[in-house]
C-alpha cells in the first residue's frame, strides 16, 4: 500500500487508514461495543494501518476515550489524528456550533491530550472554520502549541481552497479532510483536491463508501439500525435510497468483473484520484477492516475507471 505524505512534515502515512467515529458516534447507537472496537483499531494497527482518526466532538468526548485505550501500549505504531472546533449541543440530534476562538482551541487540545492519553497528537485538524472567527487567529493558537510541542501537523476540514490558502499563509497546512466518494465529488468540483495536490497537501478522505451505502449492503431505510443518525439524512430516505440503487448497482457490476468487493471499488476510486489522497473508511467489525484494507492494492484498469467517473449524481443532500 502507498504512502502519503504530510505536507511540510516529515510523516507519512498509509493510504487506506480508519475513521473511529462510528465506534462512539451517530450510527449504529445500540450496537457499539467497546471491546470489539479496541480490537479493530489494534488489528489495524497490525494491517499496517497507522492514521487513526478521531474528534472530541465524537460522542462527545467518548471516542477520544476509546481510541486512546486502544493505543495503549501502541501509541508508537499510530499516527494519531484528532480534531476540535465544533462543540455538540445536543447529542441527541448531533446538532452542533462551531468554536474557533483561540482560548476554546487551547483548552480543546488539552482536554483531547488528557482524554487520549498522550503527551501531543500527531495531526491536529479544525474540524471545521468559524464563520466568526478569522482562521488566521484559530491557525496561529494552534501554530503556538505546535511550537509548544503538544502538536506535530495541522490539519483543516472540509475548507475551501481560498481558507486553505489563508491558514497556510500563517502555518504549513498539512492535510485537508473532507467527504470524498463515488456520490460525493464535491471535492473534485470546487478545485480542493486538485489545490492539495499542487501544494504538496495531504487530502484526506472521510467517508469514501458514502456511509456504508456503496458497500451495497443497504437497499432501504430497514437495512440501516433501528437507533442510527443516517436516518435523519436526506439521502437515506426511502425514495433517494431506491433512485440511489442505480449508482450502487453499476458499481457492483464492476467489482464482480475485477474479482473485488463493492466497497473495495469504491475506495480504490477514490485513491484513484491522486497521489496524494488517503481515505479513512470506518468500521466496527474486523472483516470490513481487512476488506477496507485490501482495497488499498487494488489498481483499477482505464475503462473501470472512466465508467465510475460517469456515474450519475447522487440523489439527496449528503
Amino acid at each position: 500500500m502507498r504512502r502519503i505524505q504530510l505536507g511540510g512534515s516529515r510523516r507519512s502515512f498509509a493510504a487506506v487508514g480508519i475513521g473511529c467515529m462510528g465506534m462512539s458516534w451517530g450510527y449504529d447507537e445500540l450496537g457499539r461495543d467497546e471491546s470489539e472496537s479496541i480490537a479493530v483499531v489494534r488489528h489495524a494497527l497490525d494491517l499496517g494501518v497507522d492514521l487513526i482518526d478521531t474528534a472530541d466532538q465524537y460522542g462527545p468526548f467518548t471516542n477520544e476515550l476509546l481510541v486512546g485505550k486502544a493505543l495503549r501500549g501502541h501509541r508508537d505504531r499510530a499516527l494519531l489524528a484528532t480534531k476540535g472546533g465544533l462543540v455538540v449541543d445536543d447529542p441527541a440530534t448531533y446538532k452542533s456550533h462551531r468554536d474557533g476562538r483561540p482560548e476554546h482551541l487551547r483548552a480543546a487540545v488539552d482536554a483531547s491530550l488528557e482524554r487520549l492519553g498522550v503527551d501531543h497528537i500527531d495531526l491536529y485538524q479544525l474540524h471545521r472554520i468559524d464563520p466568526e472567527v478569522p482562521v488566521e487567529e484559530s491557525w496561529g493558537a494552534l501554530a503556538e502549541l505546535v511550537a509548544e510541542g503538544k502538536l506535530g501537523a495541522l490539519g483543516l476540514s472540509e475548507a475551501s481552497v481560498e481558507e486553505i490558502g489563508r491558514a497556510h499563509a500563517v502555518h504549513p497546512v498539512a492535510s485537508v479532510q473532507s467527504e470524498l466518494s463515488l456520490w460525493s465529488r464535491e471535492a473534485l468540483e470546487n478545485g480542493v483536491l486538485e489545490h492539495c495536490g499542487r501544494e504538496g497537501i495531504a487530502f484526506i478522505a472521510f467517508a469514501p463508501l458514502g456511509r456504508g451505502f456503496l458497500s451495497g449492503l443497504i437497499s432501504g431505510p430497514q437495512d440501516l439500525p433501528r437507533v442510527d443518525g443516517r436516518h435523519r439524512i436526506p439521502r437515506f430516505q426511502p425514495e433517494a435510497i431506491s433512485a440511489n440503487q442505480a449508482l450502487v448497482d453499476r458499481v457492483r457490476i464492476l467489482a464482480d468483473e475485477l474479482g473485488a468487493t463493492t466497497a473495495q471499488v469504491a475506495i480504490a476510486w477514490v485513491l484513484a484520484q491522486g497521489e496524494h489522497v488517503g481515505v479513512i473508511p470506518g468500521t466496527k467489525t474486523l472483516r470490513y477492516l481487512e476488506d477496507n484494507v485490501e482495497a488499498g492494492s487494488l489498481t483499477l484498469p482505464a475503462g473501470a475507471l472512466a465508467a465510475l467517473d460517469d456515474l450519475p449524481e447522487a440523489v439527496g443532500a449528503r
